[in-house]
């Protein structure tokens, strides 16, 4: 290496070591949990609804989180039958609960046909991210999978 290469390669060292240790120092937050608390209709066509829905996010971290934003999709068999964003902020307490009400779109005529094909059951996936107003955390991804019965279970 000539003399200038070494000149350029040392001054990196610490600025290396101070990102390390920064990294290093940032809180780790585990993720949200979301639930819908409430479904409302808004209107529509045939071809695509708007619903007013209500979520429930959970904050299981020991800090507050302030939320600048969450978007969610939701999926049946693979199939994206609602999407939806929120650009409204809030703050969820430390170990505790925020509400929140989101504008979704839905494609009911793709919901339907899956309703259709299935008799019992519905295997759905909700996906999306919680837009999170922190130093070194910008997007909190969430998944959750369940399956939404369609019959009322006999006794």
């Amino acid at each position: 290496m000539v003399p200038w290469q070494q000149r350029l390669v040392w001054p990196r060292y610490p600025v290396l070591a101070t990102c390390l240790l920064l990294m290093a120092c940032a809180p780790r937050l585990e993720k949200p949990t979301l639930t819908v608390a409430n479904i409302e209709y808004q209107g529509g066509n045939i071809l695509q609804q708007n619903f007013q829905i209500s979520f429930n996010l959970h904050n299981p971290n020991a800090r507050a989180l302030p939320v600048s934003g969450l978007s969610a999709q939701l999926s049946v068999d693979g199939d994206v039958i609602a999407s939806g964003a929120s650009a409204r902020a809030f703050t969820v307490p430390a170990l505790g609960d925020g509400q929140f009400d989101m504008t979704v779109k839905a494609d009911m005529a793709t919901a339907l046909i899956k309703v259709l094909n299935h008799r019992d059951a519905l295997n759905y996936e909700l996906t999306g991210t919680v837009s999170i107003d922190l130093p070194f955390f910008r997007a909190l991804p969430f998944h959750q999978n369940g399956i939404l019965p369609l019959r009322k279970p006999s006794q």
